[in-house]
């Protein structure tokens, strides 16, 4: 499936060494503004080449509207959004034509399909979470319309992890840390695994505020299931944690339930979420990355044809995907806000009176 949500839809195409990347995102609103200096900063955020601690590929990013928009606004109509790869480096990946790199989806998607692209991966890279951005961009140009604010960063890298959660401050910092005072530390553990020809893991917090209570589904489509499902298909992703998460169940349900008062919910252990539902506190959820794969130490793997060899990788690569992972983060949770946002307009007969009876 390369498609995403029910009422705020999503399509991703493309390949990592392909012609292009893109999305199609149907379901806008019409009359929504469509911000385009706004979308590409959200692509330059993520867009590789910016510094030591991430891959040297220098793609612009470069985004174009195809369709959807006329005079700055949606249509109405699917919105669709093209980036043009730039820097390919395909003889890169000449070594690894028959080979099954360790870590990677190599081995899968050829006893899935019989076939796969090779070059960088193909559609299994991460180069095709810039078309996601793009999309949740939109979203949060929709967001914006009612107040919500998506934000993120990363709270741990190889095991240092944040003690504070400065989301402004992460929007300024070089990898996106959530806390200033530990921040030179992750760099060192990053750049000490790259000069290793190595890599690492992180972790990513997202927060998304101004909730309004309702959003999510029972039972099939509830909110917090739909957001883990968003944010563990992103690459390397191999965990979610929504609010207190693991430690919930370290602790007594007197420790954990978030009591209530006339004025609101006096802790948010929860995460904003409660039955599948928002419960209007900022939803939190924390996103683990394994270390990138794409790592330039020899090791041992099987060719297509069943015999054992050794290789080392070529290639440019982020030695710690977290970080560049945590604008994806972001993105993938808007798409679910905004897609949740839509559906819960019908959930009252009364809010579909105002629209057809006002």
């Amino acid at each position: 499936m390369n498609s995403f949500g029910i009422k705020f839809k999503f399509t991703t195409f493309g390949e990592s060494h392909g012609k292009a990347i893109g999305c199609v995102v149907d379901g806008v609103p019409a009359g929504l503004c469509i911000d385009e200096d706004f979308i590409q900063s959200e692509l330059d955020r993520r867009r590789p080449g910016q510094n030591q601690f991430a891959t040297a590929r220098k793609e612009s990013d470069k985004v174009e509207i195809l369709s959807g928009v006329f005079e700055g606004k949606s249509t109405g109509t699917p919105i669709a959004m093209v980036i043009f790869n730039k820097d390919q480096k395909s003889k890169d990946y000449s070594n690894i034509k028959d080979i099954f790199r360790p870590g990677h989806a190599d081995f899968t998607y050829w006893y899935k399909y019989g076939i796969r692209d090779y070059r960088g991966g193909g559609r299994s890279s991460a180069r095709e979470t810039a078309a996601r951005v793009a999309a949740g961009a939109v979203a949060k140009l929709f967001l914006k319309e009612f107040g919500i604010e998506v934000k993120g960063g990363v709270f741990e890298i190889a095991g240092i992890k944040a003690k504070k959660k400065d989301f402004d401050y992460a929007r300024k910092s070089e990898i996106f840390a959530l806390d200033p005072d530990i921040e030179e530390k992750q760099k060192e553990a990053i750049l000490s695994a790259k000069n290793e020809h190595d890599s690492v893991g992180g972790a990513v917090i997202v927060r998304a505020t101004n909730i309004p209570v309702g959003l999510g589904e029972p039972i099939y489509y509830k909110l917090d299931a739909l957001l883990a499902d968003a944010l563990m298909s992103i690459n390397a992703a191999k965990a979610v944690e929504i609010g207190l998460g693991c430690e919930s169940a370290k602790i007594k349900g007197s420790q954990n339930n978030d009591q209530i008062s006339k004025n609101g919910f006096l802790s948010n252990n929860a995460g904003g979420i409660l039955g599948g539902i928002s419960n209007g506190e900022p939803i939190e959820a924390k996103l683990y990355f394994k270390p990138t794969p794409s790592i330039f130490k020899k090791q041992k793997t099987v060719d297509i044809y069943g015999k054992e060899t050794e290789f080392e990788l070529k290639g440019r690569h982020d030695p710690c995907v977290a970080i560049r992972g945590s604008v994806v983060a972001e993105a993938m949770t808007a798409l679910v806000l905004a897609d949740l946002l839509l559906l819960n307009a019908t959930s009252k007969l009364e809010s579909v009176k105002k629209v057809y009876l006002s």
